[in-house]
């Protein structure tokens, strides 16, 4: 059971990474139905996932992929095109395949596909009839012939007839050096494929040596004359094919003589115009050639990857982690100590560390086109949902980002694709009418920025008015028309984010009920990332995304409120300065500072951090981080700065569990406890 259980998770591995990329290439082949790679590779992966299925004893499995295969053996034979209505029902199919794989994983046996989808597979094959196969070989066969007769039985007898003559003809006799008798050349043959597979030669011949005799005519074994091979030469031969002979690489000149008279008796029968002749003699010569170009063939390398459980990665991130904390906490003893042999070993201890845990993340890498490669099927089928025309581009798909990362970013990303597609890009007709192409194109693009990835979801459609976003906020009650007439055009466009917001008329099973959109915001932020749009009317939109490469290791800014400390994620800081009270104001109840002549919310962090602060009176003193939000810029007044620190988030326990405002706990170089800030939360929490 044990091997059994191994050989099933070994197939679910190989054969899901084959239903990924079936994904992708399906779609790939309705945009590109004549290529013919493409197809072959289709084919092939329901051929192995079959196989494998067949192996394990899932019928339910192997019956719907057997249908698939034989509907795209059909397409590779010709007997049928590629169009969008066989891939409306060969997508289906995969998602069936995909659901089966599912309830493989889970210790269930797969649920057989529905009647009416193989029988929808049938009906893709109808046309497929034996009577329409024997007509077009038999008009294959006709065009084949330069005159074809009236019978072709007939005809196909004469060929017979005549490669047999064409093989008991004697050959002249050789007076060259490229040229073996006829009788060696059949013995040889004999010899590699098995005696009485090809035309044999006359018994009554005298002269030269034949398959399984080893007596030979003393003429023969004397004859120094290049036109015949001696049994060492032959045996030479042997060696050479059957890669047992440990001579210096390259055709020796028997094996050169071997194919240059293969090659004349090819042009012999090619010259009597017998097509059946001239296909079995071009067998013969591949297959005295496979050999010998295996023989040169350099030796397979050693296999270079191996299959490890992602849980035991996670455990030895956790330790690196560990580590990390060791490290600064022998940091922080080491500066106290004021020992340089000691600073020298804390040095590369950290160094040392660094590149440790840069290792063990790369391990945990993974290219973001696992989630891209689902991109093609979600909108292929929403255009053809909402009768659009849409290409999609997906740019920088090796981009590598942490699996968890990975998995977390799927629903949102799926999301953001569907609403470029059924918000963004218009109609063929209302492009048309304003001067585009009946094709709309959204890009997808993934690309490294320091520690950061950056995500990008781009359309050409009809982009977004913000007046119009304005008055949507003050028909659903978001805001009043003072408030409204104040944003900038950015903020309007970031107002898609809000609870409940929709401009759709409207509602469809794909849009328009005003959820979804928050969603993708919430969990982006969870990730400590951030996400903005932009748009221009009549052009189209993008939206920006910005993600930590990981989220085991957090890059902090350490402050220091009170007595306690609180670590900030470095990635929301844009910058910090010093608190001036003579440039702070109230506006609307709510003190700002100015900034570059632009007012920036101000917020004491102490007020709802530190128990009993609310009623004690502020420092006038203090330093201001400014932090992103969204789209939102506010500042945060701290008492003391201390640092820069990378951390390793802690779960919080029970006392804390489920608190608004904090992502977890940390310790500090000193072997304190510092709680990390979950600065969306935060701001949701206190000033909603």
């Amino acid at each position: 059971m044990d091997e059994d259980e191994e050989l099933l998770q070994d197939f679910l591995v190989e054969a899901g990474e084959i239903l990924e990329l079936l994904n992708e290439q399906l779609v790939d082949l309705e945009q590109r139905p004549k290529d013919s790679e493409l197809l072959n590779a289709v084919f092939r992966g329901f051929h192995t996932i079959k196989g494998g299925a067949s192996f394990l004893s899932l019928t339910a499995l192997v019956d719907i992929c057997h249908r698939a295969e034989d509907v795209f053996n059909a397409l590779r034979t010709g007997e049928r095109d590629v169009d969008a209505s066989l891939m409306d029902v060969i997508l289906p199919v995969l998602d069936v395949v995909n659901e089966q794989f599912d309830e493989i994983r889970t210790g269930q046996e797969p649920t057989p596909a529905a009647p009416e989808l193989l029988t929808q597979l049938e009906a893709l094959l109808s046309g497929d009839t034996t009577e329409k196969k024997s007509a077009t070989k038999t008009a294959q066969a006709e065009e084949s012939v330069t005159d074809p007769g009236p019978d072709v039985d007939a005809e196909f007898e004469a060929i017979i007839d005549a490669a047999q003559n064409a093989a008991k003809t004697p050959e002249k006799p050789a007076n060259s050096n490229e040229e073996i008798s006829a009788d060696e050349f059949e013995a040889l043959l004999d010899q590699l494929h098995g005696e009485g597979k090809h035309a044999s030669v006359p018994s009554d011949n005298p002269v030269g040596t034949t398959a399984g005799n080893e007596t030979k005519n003393p003429e023969a074994g004397s004859a120094s004359s290049s036109d015949i091979i001696t049994d060492d030469e032959f045996e030479s031969l042997l060696d050479k094919l059957h890669g047992t002979d440990d001579s210096a690489g390259g055709n020796s000149p028997i094996i050169e003589k071997v194919e240059k008279s293969e090659n004349i008796e090819t042009e012999k029968l090619a010259e009597q115009k017998k097509p059946a002749v001239v296909a079995l003699e071009k067998t013969e010569t591949k297959k005295v050639k496979a050999p010998a170009a295996a023989k040169e063939a350099p030796a397979q390398q050693a296999e270079t990857t191996v299959r490890v459980d992602t849980k035991r990665l996670d455990d030895i991130m956790n330790m690196v982690g560990e580590l990390v904390l060791v490290r600064n906490r022998v940091a922080t003893l080491g500066l106290a100590a004021h020992d340089d042999e000691m600073a020298k070993v804390v040095s590369n201890l950290d160094v040392v560390t660094a590149d440790l845990q840069s290792a063990i993340m790369k391990t945990r890498m993974q290219p973001i086109k696992k989630v891209f490669g689902r991109f093609p099927r979600v909108v292929r089928d929403l255009a053809r949902t909402l009768k659009k025309e849409v290409n999609l581009e997906m740019q920088g798909e090796d981009t590598d980002l942490d699996k968890n990362l990975v998995e977390a970013l799927a629903d949102p990303l799926i999301h953001l694709v569907r609403n470029a597609v059924d918000h963004g890009i218009e109609t063929p007709e209302q492009r048309e009418a304003a001067g585009k192409p009946r094709t709309g194109t959204v890009i997808l693009t993934a690309e490294q920025e320091g520690d950061h990835i950056l995500l990008l979801i781009q359309d050409d459609g009809k982009g977004m008015n913000p007046d119009n976003l304005r008055n949507a906020a003050i028909e659903k009650g978001m805001m009043d028309a003072e408030t409204a007439a104040r944003l900038e055009d950015r903020e309007c466009f970031n107002l898609i984010f809000a609870p409940g917001f929709s401009t759709k008329q409207e509602i469809s099973d794909v849009s328009g009920r005003g959820v979804g959109m928050d969603v993708v915001k919430t969990r982006i932020e969870q990730l400590n990332g951030t996400a903005e749009i932009d748009s221009e009317e009549g052009r189209g939109s993008i939206i920006r995304i910005q993600v930590p490469l990981t989220l085991a290791i957090m890059p902090t800014l350490m402050v220091k409120l009170g007595e306690q400390i609180f670590a900030l994620p470095l990635a929301s800081v844009n910058e910090i300065f010093h608190l001036d009270l003579t440039r702070t104001n109230m506006v609307d109840s709510q003190l700002v500072v100015m900034v570059r002549d632009k007012a920036l919310p101000l917020f004491y962090l102490r007020r709802w951090l530190v128990a009993g602060a609310a009623y004690d009176e502020l420092p006038d003193e203090g330093h201001v981080v400014v932090v992103s939000i969204g789209a939102q810029r506010v500042g945060f007044v701290v008492d003391k700065l201390i640092g820069q620190e990378e951390v390793v988030i802690k779960p919080l326990g029970a006392l804390l569990h489920g608190m608004k405002g904090l992502a977890g706990a940390t310790i500090t170089g000193d072997g304190k406890i510092s709680l990390i800030l979950d600065l969306p939360g935060l701001m949701h929490t206190y000033h909603p």
